[in-house]
């Protein structure tokens, strides 16, 4: 640590110190002519310049306390000892500048400016009035000298200002840089929890129902029993490996990626098929149809499409009057449709669109997180339906054919639609 950075720190966090050395000096240089019996410059020292000294002394302690007022005291004074003496004060003058520079560096700036005027008029009259002339040089440097240390004084505020904010400034980039890492902390903790309930639920649910299945089948049908049985180990195969998938992300601690594992387990509409077929052995037969030209997807539009559908009709198996559900799948100039309806065990007993479940919360987050809507509710018929749109770039349809239905929709039957007959 250099010296005067030393002397600063010292000064910052001791700054009564500074003052009572200040003091001192000015106070002790006062006295000093009193014991050669003059000052340098052959004038005689007398007890008044002791007085002076003192209250220079005691002034300049409560500079910081009170700038206006002490500079008002010592303005006073220096016109009192001019008179008294007939010439002004050193000690005096030599505090005056000093509270000037106190006053320009804590009082508001044209506080600062109007005093400093009003002080160096009054200075001015006072040597003129001690040399007999206005015109003297002395008379005129006092216009110098109190410019100069209000000018140093302004400085140092301005200088401490900036630093004060500079140093508010970097404050606030750190907490707000705390915050965001928090935010995003939070998000990533929503994530993992979506993907967690949609991994693990829609499983857990295909592997109850076959369950249920194999224990009623166990003793008339063994073979049905064993078919079951198979669903039950792919469904708990998928579910683990779509864990160690997830789980494996959240492994990682920012090293090289082993290439060997999935980099990110994100699912989409291009295994939708697989999707079916899975409800379908569970024993739900989806009635799917799609409009519209497929179109590579944006990653989150893609997973949240694919979290919906899978969310959506695993509670239409759940919850279903019957094991039957219909599937829309359509891609419009500006969006991406997904309706899902069903028949209710109860009818009419309407089911509100927020729901009461995190199923439909998790489905309306996902979709409202990438822009889109959701509607979730049952219909004057008893069906429940599930309506969500998710927003997709604008792209112009490709050149080429496609099979239609004479509504201008195209279709695509699946493995499901298949099975069904």
């Amino acid at each position: 640590m250099t010296g005067p950075e030393s002397l600063r720190r010292v000064t910052s966090a001791h700054p009564r110190l500074l003052d009572a050395a200040l003091a001192t000096l000015v106070g002790g240089a006062g006295m000093v002519p009193l014991l050669l019996g003059r000052w340098p410059d052959g004038d005689r020292a007398s007890g008044a310049d002791a007085v002076a000294a003192v209250a220079a002394f005691l002034l300049l302690l409560v500079r910081r306390r009170a700038p206006l007022p002490v500079l008002a005291l010592t303005v006073l004074g220096e016109v009192a000892f001019t008179v008294l003496a007939s010439q002004p004060s050193r000690a005096l003058k030599i505090t005056v500048l000093l509270v000037i520079y106190t006053v320009a560096r804590t009082v508001p700036r044209r506080t600062a400016l109007t005093v400093t005027a009003g002080t160096a008029l009054v200075l001015y009259a006072v040597i003129a009035y001690a040399m007999g002339s206005a015109y003297t040089p002395e008379a005129g440097a006092v216009f110098a000298w109190t410019g100069m240390f209000a000018a140093v004084g302004g400085t140092v505020r301005t200088w401490r200002d900036y630093v004060a904010a500079v140093e508010e400034r970097a404050l606030r980039a750190e907490a707000s840089k705390e915050a965001e890492a928090r935010r995003r902390v939070a998000e990533e903790r929503l994530r993992i929890a979506r993907e967690l309930h949609d991994v693990i639920a829609h499983h857990i649910a295909l592997i109850t129902i076959q369950a249920g299945v194999a224990g009623h089948f166990l003793r008339d049908r063994p073979d049905q029993a064993d078919v079951a049985l198979g669903h039950i180990r792919d469904g708990g195969r998928t579910v683990l490996d779509e864990l160690g998938s997830l789980l494996y992300v959240l492994r990682q601690s920012g090293g090289e990626p082993d290439e060997t594992q999935p980099a990110e387990p994100v699912p989409g509409l291009a295994r939708l098929g697989g999707l079916l077929d899975s409800l379908t052995a569970a024993g739900l037969s989806v009635r799917h149809r799609q409009t519209g030209r497929p179109r590579p997807l944006p990653t989150a539009v893609d997973l949240a499409a694919y979290r919906v559908i899978q969310e959506g009709l695993t509670n239409a198996h759940k919850h279903g009057a019957t094991a039957e559900a219909d599937l829309l799948v359509g891609y419009g100039p500006g969006a991406l449709r997904i309706r899902i309806t069903n028949l209710l065990h109860t009818r009419p007993s309407p089911v509100p669109a927020a729901g009461t479940g995190h199923g439909l919360t998790g489905m309306r987050e996902r979709a409202h997180t990438v822009g889109g809507s959701f509607r979730a509710g049952a219909e004057p018929d008893g069906r429940f339906r599930l309506d969500v749109r998710l927003p997709l770039p604008e792209a112009a349809p490709p050149a080429g054919t496609e099979a239609s239905d004479g509504s201008g929709t195209a279709l695509y039957p699946t493995a499901a639609e298949g099975r069904q007959g």
